[in-house]
């Protein structure tokens, strides 16, 4: 049998141990519920988790092009790098696909078989880390933008913003007697 239909016949069953093992990645309590809760809405991370695995593989199978592998990364990514993961334990999720692909079809296949869907995951996991990395760069821009916004604030209500009236005072439309040049 060849890889891409061995891949292909035995996707329920890589993509159920490989989504399982994601979820194993969170600390118990949170794992068992993920596994357990199956509405969506009252557990958007386990939905996430499988409808963008469930993506993400079918797009390894098909050999996407980086460009069009990326946007399916994100989805995971992004659900992972705003939760307590280091950046390795992000991205292992990917490496878990690998293990479960050889410990399903290495004995049918062989290692050698397997190569080529490997290199894609591979690949795939440089690609994770760059996504990471920028939703990383896009959580510290938005604290850094919340962080400047309450300090002017802050100043702002204790009167240090200069061109700001302290509380009770007037302000001229023209500011020209705040400066001494009033007429």
């Amino acid at each position: 049998m060849s890889l891409p239909r061995a891949l292909t016949e035995r996707r329920e069953e890589i993509l159920d141990a490989w989504i399982d093992r994601i979820l194993g990645t969170y600390p118990p309590e949170a794992a068992r519920f993920l596994r357990r809760e199956k509405d969506p809405f009252r557990n958007p991370v386990g939905a996430g988790i499988a409808r963008e695995s469930r993506a993400l593989y079918d797009a390894l199978l098909a050999g996407a092009s980086p460009e069009d592998l990326t946007p399916v990364l994100d989805g995971i990514v992004r659900i992972r790098a705003v939760q307590s993961f280091t950046p390795s334990e992000a991205v292992s999720f990917l490496v878990l696909l690998k293990d479960v692909v050889r410990e399903i079809l290495e004995e049918e296949l062989g290692v050698r078989a397997l190569r080529p869907f490997e290199a894609r995951v591979d690949r795939a996991v440089l690609l994770a880390f760059d996504v990471y990395m920028a939703c990383r760069e896009q959580m510290y821009e938005i604290r850094a933008r919340q962080a400047r916004r309450e300090t002017y604030t802050l100043l702002e209500r204790v009167g240090m913003i200069p061109g700001f009236p302290e509380p009770g005072e007037e302000c001229s439309e023209s500011g020209d007697e705040e400066r001494g040049t009033g007429r």
